[in-house]
């Protein structure tokens, strides 16, 4: 069976606020670990009201401390926000409270706008991409330690938490195949690179001691209902969420609507068409369909889902439909 797992951004509805979101989390984990999930992911964003999982180690903790079994880990931390060093010591500490639970999955990109980025120290004046050179320092931090080093991540040292990489280009396939690391392609909202990355990365991987073989996951936004047009309706709210990203004015999750035709334009309208290609829509039936297509399609190693549905409950229902789903291709 193709392991199946959850990509979280603890997502703010509107009318919520940022303990609400924590609160549904944990409890989503929770349920995710009873139905089979691999691995729980929570991602670094900054400066967009309807995402708290910002303090992206600190969740992982709180989800790690909450939950007993499933792996919890970043989908990602964006690496060039971070001194490498603290990054280290930040997973060494969780894998320490831990152990065998804890992935630290990376990406390039700074989750947020300029004025995001400036906020976090970021130099934008650098000409150079300092990511691979960041990766592999990270890598380091995490070896065992030998005599006369001068520095360490305490803990962190020989712990070897496992590193994956992020991408929605072909950037960070390359360097996953040349470092012999797992790949994760953001397709939930960036399609249209995804099989040029997963040739590329397959093509060119350079086998590792920890991973012999290339491990490819693909993001997927999965909206699950008793019918597809209660699927259907659910989604209206990423819709929303992706058209208001476009215009430039991000903000909590909304209700879903009955009818968006008169809430874009055409243009609009194909884009979020675009940026949503790779979404899993409908009742059981429908999405069984849909994942047979996707994985037939990508040759997928595993899936991550994602869902920005705003009430608690058919998000709930919507990831215990697909986890029956994927269990059934099995």
């Amino acid at each position: 069976m193709i392991p199946y797992s959850v990509l979280d951004l603890a997502p703010i509805i509107e009318g919520g606020d940022a303990g609400l979101a924590f609160r549904n989390t944990l409890d989503l984990a929770r349920h995710a670990e009873k139905w089979g999930y691999h691995r729980y992911w929570l991602a670094e964003h900054h400066n967009i009201p309807g995402v708290a999982s910002a303090a992206t180690s600190v969740v992982i903790g709180h989800v790690a401390g909450g939950t007993s079994k499933i792996r919890v880990g970043s989908g990602g931390i964006m690496l060039p926000n971070h001194a490498p060093l603290v990054i280290a010591e930040q997973f060494g500490t969780l894998e320490a409270l831990y152990p065998g639970r804890i992935d630290l999955g990376l990406g390039r990109a700074p989750g947020g706008d300029q004025v995001t980025a400036r906020a976090l120290r970021r130099n934008l004046g650098s000409s150079g991409d300092t990511f691979p050179q960041d990766v592999l320092e990270l890598q380091g931090y995490f070896r065992p330690t030998v005599k006369g080093q001068p520095l360490q991540a305490i803990p962190g040292a020989g712990l070897e938490v496992p590193l994956y990489l992020l991408g929605s280009s072909d950037f960070s396939a390359r360097l996953a195949a040349e470092l012999g690391l797992p790949f994760a392609f953001a397709s939930h909202f960036a399609p249209d690179y995804l099989q040029t990355a997963l040739q590329i990365y397959r093509k060119n991987y350079q086998p590792s001691e920890r991973n012999p073989e290339p491990h490819a996951m693909v993001g997927v936004n999965v909206f699950a209902a008793e019918t597809d047009e209660e699927a259907r309706h659910l989604f209206t709210s990423l819709e929303q969420q992706f058209l208001n990203l476009i215009r430039g004015n991000p903000g909590a999750i909304r209700p879903p609507v009955d009818d968006m035709r008169l809430r874009w334009s055409v243009a609009e309208e194909q884009h979020v068409r675009r940026m949503t290609h790779y979404s899993l829509v409908g009742s059981a039936e429908t999405v069984r369909g849909k994942a047979e297509d996707l994985i037939r399609e990508t040759g997928a190693d595993e899936i991550i889902a994602t869902a920005q549905i705003h009430d608690h409950g058919a998000r709930l229902r919507s990831f215990e439909i697909f986890s029956e789903v994927m269990r059934s291709l099995g």
